[in-house]
């Protein structure tokens, strides 16, 4: 099932993408009135009562007709994996050792956009990048979660690009905090696929494009720490509650990589496609300071 946000005629709503057409929307919001977001039913771990609804009615509303809005309005915490595809370890070519640990930092939510929003370079900055990530949606709170029970605590999956100043990146010593969050400057979306659409997180398939040419193309089959490790690992030290968001890392290709390197500019679109999931598509504008 895909859930998704939306605004309509002034009206902030969310329903779910109808499973023999995906241009429809079955309306659950105002059905399903305990549950005003799609935050409160991840808080509620009611998911499994949309989808028993949602099998048995028709579409109320065509996609076309309403703007996409993030998946969460208030997400939680935002947790990102750095350097988890072995490929993008070698990319720094500093002869390091494969790690034994994840890289953690977070973003704050306002450096998201949603599907269709403009992603912006800020005047401080043309080194605007992207990065292609698929990210876990937590749905059911745990501390110290053990990796055979992790899957039990995901609400599902959602796209995102994990857009970076990569300048801004090096401004401190020991953190990449600031290239990471610039307002707007990244997106997640357009829904959220609950985990009933996947058979196993172990190989999905994440693939970025900029202005239609593929740039990343890699599946989570060669991630260095998987889904399950990064729950438990994470929860080690923090508890994890609905609306949490864990993004899990980008594949090699990202511009700065390129010689020259290849920085977003106004008008690039960028598209970060996971199969099963659906496509986050950004156009890239200047931010008006």
């Amino acid at each position: 099932m895909k859930l998704v946000s939306y605004a309509r005629a002034g009206h902030e709503g969310w329903g779910a993408l109808s499973p023999d057409r995906e241009d429809g929307v079955i309306e659950l919001g105002p059905r399903m009135a305990a549950y005003p977001t799609l935050d409160a039913l991840l808080a509620a771990d009611a998911v499994d009562e949309a989808r028993t609804l949602a099998a048995r009615l028709a579409p109320d509303l065509a996609l076309a007709d309403l703007r996409v809005r993030k998946p969460l309005a208030r997400p939680g915490k935002v947790i990102c994996v750095g350097v988890n595809y072995a490929e993008r370890n070698e990319e720094y070519r500093d002869g390091s050792e494969r790690p034994k640990w994840p890289s953690l930092f977070m973003r704050t939510p306002a450096s998201l956009v949603a599907h269709g929003e403009p992603i912006l370079r800020p005047p401080e900055s043309e080194q605007l990048d992207y990065e292609g990530e698929i990210a876990i949606v937590i749905g059911r709170a745990g501390r110290r979660i053990p990796r055979a029970q992790a899957a039990a605590h995901v609400a599902g999956l959602t796209c995102m690009n994990e857009g970076t100043l990569r300048d801004w990146l090096r401004h401190g010593k020991f953190n990449v905090t600031q290239g990471k969050n610039f307002e707007a400057s990244g997106s997640i979306g357009p829904w959220l696929a609950t985990t009933d659409a996947f058979d196993g997180f172990g190989d999905l398939r994440v693939i970025t494009r900029v202005n239609g040419e593929v740039r990343q193309d890699d599946t989570t089959a060669r991630l260095m720490f998987p889904f399950e490790f990064l729950i438990e690992y994470v929860s080690t030290f923090m508890r994890l509650e609905p609306g949490d968001i864990i993004s899990t890392g980008t594949p090699t290709g990202a511009g700065a990589r390129f010689d020259p390197p290849k920085w977003l500019v106004p008008g690039d679109r960028v598209e970060v496609e996971v199969p099963g999931i659906g496509t986050l598509a950004n156009d890239v504008a200047d931010e008006r300071p």
